[in-house]
């Protein structure tokens, strides 16, 4: 094709190649019904790919290998150069980036676009397109449109990407010449399994803040200065730079990503280092500095993210409501995660970990406008299925899977339960690497899981 060329052929359309360092790009963009069940019936969105080679291999016959993102309502990767496991990928694969429906450029949800539907019910009814059943539909629609011959293809899943590729495992296997899971292998029981996720999670937040305290011990006594100095605020809170307030529970809320990724501790202590505006003025009053506020706010991403908050719960949900399963579990570890309550006492305040509570729909500014339809989708029952038990345990597809030992956010022992129930697929565990361990070895990971696909690694 021609520079600036672009190529269109019914719902596909192609873009020119670019580059950056290393690696040459073009981007497709697809329309594709926004629910598979009803084609003629439904409107169409936008999904939106991204095709990506080594340097010179543009015009190769290579097999192809489709990244499925963490989430959910997380877009794809936008490379800068080749580094890290896309670097890796590229030496043999044409590697193919999907923004996920509702993320990126897949016709985004955002704060904005969202508020377009106006109904809490009308909001409902679109959003239930937006779990991990229709972006496998989505996923073969681009195979069968873009792969030559429509071939099958690998699939490369992070965390929430890897329950999607086991959910493509479940119902569209024919696609699959093989999948590589790194920290996402999802609970597959049948109704609503979240509150057996948040059960099993504890255990491994509450060590998650036992080791960063150890690391950072000053941190105790600044954490609990700050939990004391909201808790006397009037309102219990002081408010954010964008809206909405910050409370001792939504304090809390840094665990989400300062407990569980590779340099979380250091960036969360490092963050409370700057919690207080320096005296200027001798017997001005304490104020929790608007670096921290901001910083707070950018951490939790909520308002350019809102699917995170609006479906992380229905990702465990077949045939049954999830209720609120956070808050509800919560609950029961009321003793150790009550933050005012530790702070006035001896125990360190603990962090939160993955978990949306329907409080934040009041104190976060962005999802006040959500409130309603997030309690709608919390008691909507009939969820469609996401797994099919009996086609795992006869699965035909070679799978290699990352379990990570001290993963935060995907259980351990449930991951393992799962493992249990693909037929052939092959596990390293490892406690190198903690979730982001795709991101932060450089490669090495997935070159591991490509080992044991092709039988370079023993199998003992």
């Amino acid at each position: 094709m021609e520079n600036g060329q672009r190529e269109e052929e019914g719902e596909h359309r192609v873009e020119a190649w670019f580059s950056v360092p290393d690696l040459r790009m073009r981007d497709h963009t697809f329309r594709v019904p926004l629910d598979y069940t009803a084609i003629s019936l439904t409107s169409k969105i936008s999904i939106f790919v991204r095709e990506v080679v080594a340097v010179g291999k543009e015009e190769q016959e290579l097999p192809y290998l489709l990244y499925l993102q963490g989430g959910p309502g997380f877009e794809s990767p936008r490379p800068t150069e080749a580094s890290g496991w896309l670097k890796r990928a590229c030496e043999e694969f044409c590697v193919i980036l999907l923004d996920q429906r509702g993320t990126g450029l897949s016709t985004p949800l955002t704060v904005s676009s969202l508020s377009q539907i106006t109904s809490p019910e009308e909001q409902v009814d679109y959003l239930r397109h937006f779990r991990a059943d229709n972006i496998v539909n989505d996923a073969e629609f681009v195979r069968v449109h873009l792969v030559p011959k429509a071939e099958p293809w690998t699939v490369l899943g992070q965390s929430y990407g890897g329950f999607c590729a086991v959910t493509y495992l479940s119902f569209a296997p024919h696609g699959l010449k093989s999948v590589l899971l790194t920290g996402g292998l999802p609970p597959i029981g049948n109704e609503c399994t979240a509150d057996t996720v948040y059960r099993a999670c504890f255990e491994q937040i509450r060590q998650q803040n036992e080791k960063y305290y150890k690391r950072f011990p000053q941190d105790i006594e600044i954490v609990r200065e700050v939990v004391k100095y909201l808790a006397d605020c009037e309102g219990c809170g002081v408010p954010l730079p964008s809206g909405g307030k910050l409370t001792c529970r939504g304090l809390q809320l840094l665990g989400l990503s300062g407990l569980g990724s590779s340099t979380g501790f250091e960036r969360l202590h490092y963050l409370f280092e700057r919690v207080w505006d320096p005296t200027l003025v001798p017997g001005a009053k304490k104020h929790i500095s608007y670096y921290f506020l901001k910083s707070y706010e950018k951490w939790l991403a909520f308002d350019t993210n809102p699917l995170y908050a609006l479906l992380h719960e229905s990702i465990y949900c077949q045939g049954a409501s999830s209720r609120w399963s956070a808050h509800r579990i919560t609950a029961e570890f009321e003793d150790a995660f009550d933050a005012v309550m530790s702070a006035n006492g001896i125990r360190p305040v603990f962090f939160l970990g993955e978990m949306i509570f329907p409080w934040m729909f009041d104190e976060i500014y962005a999802l006040n406008h959500f409130k309603k339809a997030a309690h709608l989708l919390a008691v909507k029952e009939d969820w469609p299925p996401l797994y099919d038990v009996p086609q795992l345990n006869n699965n035909q597809v070679p799978v290699a899977a990352a379990v990570y030992y001290e993963d935060m956010y995907v259980n351990f022992k449930l991951s393992v339960e799962t493992a249990k129930q693909i037929a052939g697929i092959r596990l390293w565990v490892t406690n190198e690497y903690m979730h982001s361990g795709l991101r932060d070895g450089q490669g090495r990971v997935l070159d591991h899981l490509l080992g044991l696909l092709k039988g370079n690694k023993p199998l003992f």
